[in-house]
């Protein structure tokens, strides 16, 4: 089975400016938590416009999260319907939280943007291509290191069956990705690679002497207070407690609970609930984690937020967008069975956050963003 690495050829798409088409009246998901304003109604009629299972959105102002919502089913042909509290696979947006994980030991003093991967796996130097050993973390983190999107086939191939541990599957990886000569020189273009994530995630293996995934909840995950955050598919593949992902295979749609194996994991295998990607999001925004205290520096975020060339920064696309004063940080993510996207004004404090449990949802998606931004954001941005 050969679903490639999260998906995501990076879309970056213009929000579009007309309001969705009145739908029938559906039945309401339950309401968004005390103090915050519910998505639902908003979220109805694209929803059903876009025929999509379900949607999810959160809306941050002044970076505090002001409106949440779902509308929807978490499974085609069940009646369970999603909530609040639900998770939602991020795929590739993952990809900003490996980042953040790597800026954390920048910060330690324990690497260095310019740190090349020969300095960083010297294990695996003495095989790397002559070429490779220059290739930078800020490279692989701008998807500038030349390698290409996925490892090898048959490497791929094994690791959907892979017996060993993670940290030994994204170790060979590492070693099969830079041991061939890069495909363009390190640093000069811009070529999009799940597999360089994976070489990330290798390297902050060593510098924590532990799996990509404990390392991500004990250096990201609860000093923000994530608690819902977890790996793959959510929930249980015998019970509808959870949504299931969904593609469409011709003109017919199909619930399936997959994803892409887990070596796969800092290019893009997290999930969590809505809540929770809202507290990442303003780490980004510039606020400070729950103890009042900044997670990474002003200087780091500004340091991510740039792109050593074209718009893609440290896992970020840095664009501009009419609606706002300021760089926008955004990202989208799938698997092919589930999508999201994020929308992040950080001179604002401003964010729009949106998922749904549908491979092909990026206009529905759209939509929803679209839509939120413009009842949300905050005049001085128009």
């Amino acid at each position: 089975m050969v679903r490639f690495p999260c998906a995501v050829t990076l879309f970056v798409v213009g929000l579009v400016g007309a309001m969705p088409g009145q739908a029938e009246k559906a039945e309401k998901a339950a309401p968004a938590p005390a103090g915050l304003v519910d998505l639902a109604e908003l979220l109805a009629p694209i929803r059903q416009k876009h025929d999509v299972p379900a949607l999810g959105a959160a809306v941050l102002v002044d970076g505090t999260l002001v409106a949440l919502g779902v509308d929807g089913v978490r499974k085609i042909d069940d009646a369970a319907k999603v909530t609040v509290d639900d998770r939602w696979h991020l795929g590739s947006c993952t990809k900003a939280m490996t980042a953040t994980l790597l800026a954390r030991y920048v910060e330690q003093g324990k690497l260095q943007w310019t740190t090349t991967v020969a300095e960083a796996l010297p294990d695996l130097r003495p095989g790397m291509h002559e070429r490779s050993r220059s290739i930078t973390v800020q490279q692989l983190l701008a998807h500038r290191a030349g390698l290409p999107g996925g490892p090898p086939g048959d490497l791929w191939r094994r690791l959907w069956e892979w017996q060993g541990t993670l940290r030994e599957a994204r170790t060979e990886t590492a070693t099969a990705m830079l041991r061939v000569e890069p495909r363009t020189e390190p640093g000069a273009t811009y070529l999009y690679s799940n597999a360089g994530y994976m070489v990330a995630g290798s390297i902050a293996e060593r510098l924590g002497d532990a799996a990509w995934e404990e390392l991500l909840q004990r250096e990201l995950w609860a000093p923000l207070g994530i608690t819902s955050g977890g790996f793959g598919i959510p929930g249980d593949k015998d019970a509808v407690v959870q949504p299931f992902g969904h593609r469409r295979t011709l003109a017919r749609r199909v619930a399936v609970f997959e994803d892409n194996p887990p070596a796969l994991g800092p290019a893009g295998t997290a999930h969590m609930t809505l809540r929770d990607w809202a507290k990442f999001a303003r780490l980004h925004l510039g606020l400070p984690g729950p103890d009042g205290k900044p997670l990474l520096a002003e200087a780091t975020l500004a340091a991510m937020r740039t792109p050593p060339g074209g718009e893609y920064a440290l896992g970020w696309n840095v664009t501009k967008r009419g609606w706002a004063q300021g760089p926008i940080l955004t990202h989208t993510g799938s698997n092919t069975m589930w999508f999201c996207v994020a929308w992040l004004a950080p001179d604002a404090k401003f964010g729009v956050l949106v998922a749904c449990n549908q491979g092909d949802a990026a206009a529905a998606c759209d939509a929803v963003a679209g839509e939120c931004i413009r009842k949300y954001a905050p005049p001085r941005m128009r």
